[in-house]
């Protein structure tokens, strides 16, 4: 695929007469029944709970002006969605998208916004955080709008979903805003800035929004410039000399699993933070499943992490790293990423089930995780997740 150049995506990702939809989701095989793990329902009754606790503070949030705000939203937003893709529970999608559309609501003109940088006809918000008061920051937004255009591609590809007209109307307004005052707002503001950035993790961020808007515009010409921004960030960054791909090595001590720095073009311990190494994985996982196997992410760079989680970084349950390669504390925050590699590891997803801290998204992802390992199509599972276009591989007991 050709990368397009920063001029090049602005002018395409302009609003412009749609084409035909998307091709329907592919057929998939089967794959084997896992058992002895805890069921989705049990991981549901979990999230329940939890997200029932959790309500108040997102619904708040969510009609916050302020993205800093809307940065927390993020992780209410991917809990929803992924317990609606193990459950089949509409009333979780349904709040998923009321919260999204809350904080479009929210967004007022940049040029009304009298700190902001831009002073632009783009619509967004400012941040109060104090070393960012006032300013538009394409972090805030590029964390919450990942997983709010993830919710999107849901719905597109969930047939029950988009053929009901009220969704599909919420759906379509949800499309347009993410398109226009999300993606094209910052590349026009400039994409090496905004959107190829200066960490690993925040460029991935990007990188699964343009994903997500791949898979679901009806616009041709922004369907290459979104993969066009995939590629880039995957393999040919304009600005650095790395990207994700190269920046996964091997170590001797752990020959199998993956290493990586959260700064482009080094291969120095201790590496990517595992705090903020969710976020690559958050990508990761999607654009394997969901994405161009030929040339994006493969079984094997899915093993890597899987053995970096499961060996280096929580080798066992009380001892978390706060580095990739095993060094440091961290307080064993798996939420946002790290949680998702138990879709391919019954041994790992094993582990998850008595891990603490948990929270809403970590029980959410820990259904999904659930549903996807015991996907029966044969069977016909109730799961939406088994119904998506692409399964995940399953790893041996053992993480191989």
């Amino acid at each position: 695929m050709t990368a397009l150049s920063a001029a090049a995506l602005v002018a395409v990702l302009a609003p412009g007469p749609p084409d035909d939809a998307p091709s329907a989701p592919r057929a998939t095989d089967p794959y084997r029944a896992t058992r002895d793990l805890r069921p989705v329902a049990g991981w549901d009754a979990l999230f329940a709970r939890s997200w029932a606790r959790q309500r108040p503070a997102a619904e708040v949030r969510s009609r916050s002006r302020d993205s800093w705000d809307h940065y927390s939203l993020a992780y209410s937003v991917d809990g929803l969605t992924a317990a609606y893709l193990a459950t089949g529970t509409t009333a979780y999608v349904d709040e998923s998208l009321r919260l999204v559309e809350n904080v479009a609501g929210t967004a007022v003109r940049s040029s009304s916004l009298r700190r902001s940088q831009f002073h632009d006809d783009f619509e967004g918000w400012a941040s109060q955080r104090p070393d960012v008061r006032g300013q538009e920051v394409p972090l805030f937004e590029s964390y919450f709008w990942r997983y709010a255009t993830s919710l999107l591609r849901v719905v597109r590809q969930t047939p029950a979903l988009y053929a009901d007209p009220a969704r599909r109307i919420r759906y379509e307004h949800l499309l347009r805003f993410a398109e226009q005052h999300v993606m094209a707002k910052w590349l026009a503001r400039g994409a090496e800035q905004n959107i190829y950035r200066s960490r690993t993790h925040m460029a991935a961020h990007w990188a699964l929004i343009a994903l997500n808007l791949s898979a679901v515009t009806t616009d041709a010409r922004k369907r290459s410039a979104y993969r066009s921004i995939v590629a880039r960030i995957d393999g040919d960054l304009p600005n650095s000399p790395s990207a994700l791909h190269d920046q996964l090595v091997r170590r001797g001590d752990h020959p199998q699993a993956w290493f990586w720095s959260d700064v482009w073009g080094s291969a120095h311990p201790p590496g990517q933070d595992v705090a903020h190494g969710n976020g690559v994985l958050a990508y990761v996982v999607e654009a394997h499943d969901h994405g161009d196997h030929g040339s994006g992410w493969t079984d094997q760079d899915i093993a890597g992490f899987v053995r970096v989680f499961n060996d280096v970084i929580w080798p066992r349950e009380g001892e978390a790293a706060q580095y990739v390669d095993g060094t440091g504390r961290g307080n064993g925050w798996f939420s946002d990423g790290f949680v998702k590699l138990g879709r391919y590891a019954p041994g790992l997803q094993r582990r998850l089930e008595a891990h603490q801290p948990a929270n809403a998204q970590f029980y959410a992802n820990g259904a999904l995780n659930a549903a996807l390992l015991t996907c029966d199509r044969a069977g016909g599972s109730s799961a939406p997740a088994c119904a998506q276009p692409v399964p995940p591989l399953q790893l041996a007991a053992d993480g191989t």
